[in-house]
């Protein structure tokens, strides 16, 4: 589902983009260490970082910008947000509550000289907007790291206003 169908849709539920995207959440991943994996703070969620971590807890590693493309990150980054969007199910109990993807904080294990950091954390901030529509539109911060924990390649972080 492209940006411009999401918005044609708005009827949808966050459910049922997942469903016509063909994804199924995952169980919301663990915190890694000493903190949660979310807080919620009135009416805004605040989420830990989350790392490209699989179905099978496969965390995909490597330095972007070397070992890894721009396009496979942005599958990271894409599989990063779908553990968001897992922790936010945690959290909330219905996707339908979240009222606005607020800011997100991308963070990319590259190459001193890697320069693309925005296409990489596209794949979270496309998979945001096709899942919640215009909800999913947000502010952003996409930097690069010299390494991330256990030299993951991708890790981001969200806030989102909820109902």
């Amino acid at each position: 589902m492209t940006f411009s169908e999401a918005l044609k849709h708005p009827e949808n539920t966050p459910y049922d983009r997942l469903k016509a995207l063909g994804i199924t959440l995952p169980e919301a991943p663990p915190p890694i260490a000493n903190f949660v994996t979310h807080v919620l703070e009135g009416k805004l969620l605040f989420l830990s970082g989350q790392g490209p971590n699989d179905s099978e807890g496969r965390a995909h590693t490597g330095k972007v910008g070397a070992d890894v493309s721009v396009e496979a990150a942005y599958g990271h980054a894409r599989l990063t947000g779908i553990n968001l969007i897992a922790v936010m199910h945690a959290a909330l109990g219905d996707l339908g509550r979240v009222r606005r993807v607020v800011k997100l904080l991308g963070m990319v294990n590259a190459t001193p000289d890697f320069a693309d950091h925005p296409a990489v954390i596209n794949g979270c901030s496309d998979l945001f907007i096709e899942v919640f529509g215009e909800n999913g539109i947000h502010a952003r911060s996409a930097v690069g790291h010299g390494s991330l924990p256990g030299q993951i390649t991708v890790e981001i972080e969200a806030i989102v206003a909820i109902d």
